[in-house]
């Protein structure tokens, strides 16, 4: 149990840092290992550093249970704090773990400059690449003829096998570096565009640039960005595993930060099945492994769990306009309830949540989200400590783009402001 003087320091703490500057408009955010691969709707690192900073101390155990890019986990690890980062999607778990890796840059670009070594033999022989391309599935096969030229498929199918060559520590940053010259924020060696905002968009007219070039280039970037983190610190641990059903003990964690999905989510595994296929996994796979998401389509049993009265007014109101939207939206509020349980069950008493959440457009209706889980969380036993609106750089947080100028898209109607919201368990 923390102490009468940690409670009253932590009460005071909050409210104040709800006051100040949250916004960190103007400040970089691509320094140490945030910069290693595109993520979108990305926070920026000052903010979990804030509250990292002033709410826990070196050694203490810092949790996102949606660790999405690893932000909070890389600003865990820079600060000397032990994190844990929890996630359902396979590349959100190989970036978090990639990001808060001690491995030396010079072992990174060596390893690298081995990999491209290797894929020329391997280029200028064909028959592994050939055979690598005929063992995929069929519907792998169909996914990969769509979206990659065959010179393209070829380049990468030598730098897998490549990697696959290579042992120890530094191949899942291998892998990291593949996977970032496929989901760019512009480029990239697909025919897609805007995959880094996870709205693939089919452009036959691109040209897709050089595989290995590309991977020359980010491997370089990406070794050097490793030299900030601390190789002597270790205290990062990236959990397999459901927000819903933490695979963590209770009473064991001194602060959450995370930023779940917002409702009518961000299809995140549409862009990060593009490298996923390539690493292995099948889309079938995937696609089951998509329906398990948060704001996910798929109604689950969670979705008859009992809301609390303005949450249920708002699923009402949306179900007047759109039935088949409100059975999303009321999924969406029972999976962030049982995942906010599972927040105060892993929390010591005494100690601080922060979540950081937009609202949502859906069918002209806005949901203000940051309201109804102020409003699930005290319901649940928590203490609200307040909510405070943030201004978003349109350019910074990565949210899809607008295209075709469709005015009623989801996309046309792109966020401008989201809320951090501070709980803390009794």
């Amino acid at each position: 149990m923390p102490t009468l003087l940690e409670q009253k320091v932590t009460r005071q703490n909050l409210p104040a840092l709800l006051d100040g500057d949250l916004e960190f408009h103007g400040a970089s955010s691509s320094y140490a290992s945030h910069s290693l691969h595109a993520f979108a709707a990305k926070f920026p690192p000052q903010l979990p550093r804030l509250f990292i900073e002033q709410l826990t101390d070196p050694g203490d155990i810092v949790l996102d249970p949606m660790v999405g890019s690893g932000t909070t986990v890389v600003e865990a690890h820079l600060l000397g704090r032990r994190g844990i980062g929890v996630d359902i999607d396979p590349l959100a778990l190989l970036i978090g773990k990639v990001k808060t890796t001690a491995l030396s840059s010079r072992m990174a670009l060596e390893a690298g400059q081995r990999v491209l070594q290797r894929a020329a033999p391997l280029l200028a022989d064909q028959k592994q690449i050939t055979r690598f391309l005929q063992d995929l599935t069929d519907e792998n096969r169909k996914f990969i003829d769509y979206w990659f030229t065959p010179d393209t498929q070829r380049d990468l199918a030598a730098l897998i096998l490549a990697i696959e060559e290579e042992g120890g520590q530094a191949r899942d940053f291998l892998h990291l570096v593949f996977s970032s010259i496929i989901i760019t924020k512009s480029g990239g060696v697909s025919l897609a565009r805007d995959l880094a905002h996870s709205r693939p968009h089919l452009d036959q007219n691109k040209t897709p640039r050089n595989a290995l070039d590309q991977y020359r280039s980010r491997l370089l970037k990406s070794a050097k960005a490793l030299d900030e983190l601390d190789l002597h610190h270790n205290g990062i641990e990236m959990k397999h595993g459901d927000c819903r059903r933490l695979p963590v003990e209770a009473d064991s964690v001194h602060l959450i930060v995370t930023s779940p999905p917002y409702a009518n989510a961000i299809d995140y595994m549409r862009a990060h099945k593009f490298s996923l296929v390539w690493l292995g996994q099948s889309l079938s796979f995937l696609s089951k492994l998509r329906n398990e998401y948060i704001g996910s389509e798929q109604v689950s049993a969670l979705s008859h769990v009992s809301l609390p009265p303005t949450t249920t007014v708002t699923i009402s109101t949306l179900e007047s306009r759109d039935a088949r939207k409100a059975k999303i939206l009321r999924k969406y509020f029972a999976d962030m309830r049982a995942a906010m349980s599972e927040m105060c069950r892993v929390l010591k008493p005494g100690r601080a949540a922060i979540i950081v959440v937009g609202s949502s457009t859906m069918r002209g209706l806005k949901i203000e989200t940051a309201t109804c889980l102020a409003e699930l969380g005290v319901d649940l036993g928590f203490n609200l400590m307040g909510i405070r609106e943030r201004r978003l750089d349109r350019n910074r947080r990565m949210m899809p783009a607008r295209f075709q100028n469709n005015g009623q898209s989801l996309i046309e109607q792109r966020m401008h402001e989201e809320h951090v919201i501070a709980f803390l368990k009794p």
